[in-house]
């Protein structure tokens, strides 16, 4: 019996692995995910966000900090008002992912 050659998966880059298990860790909280869906028409304040996500402006806050520090939004100061904007190329086709996925509850083929 002849063996054959195991087949190779296809290696990603580590560091490319890396920031995507940070992305999708972040993206994993639900008001994570509806600040970055606001922000996906574009660049929106703090006040915006904050009235579109239904968030308190502490939470909000907190919570742009967060996707900041990670470098998948970013902000510019303009007067007294802050803006923040997508920066991760990731976060379109994550959230574009999800909407595609949604099955609603009830529907067929849905597990939940």
């Amino acid at each position: 019996m002849r063996k054959t050659a195991p087949i190779l998966l296809r290696r990603v880059d580590p560091a490319v692995v890396s920031r995507a298990a940070e992305i999708i860790k972040l993206l994993g909280h639900r008001e994570r995910l509806t600040i970055l869906e606001a922000l996906e028409a574009g660049e929106r304040t703090v006040t915006e966000i904050c009235e579109l996500c239904l968030l308190p402006q502490a939470i909000c806050s907190q919570h742009l900090r967060r996707l900041r520090q990670l470098k998948v939004v970013a902000c510019r100061k303009a007067g007294p008002k802050v803006y923040y904007r997508v920066v991760e190329p990731k976060v379109r086709p994550i959230l574009e992912c999800i909407r595609a996925c949604d099955i609603k509850p009830g529907r067929r083929g849905s597990r939940f």
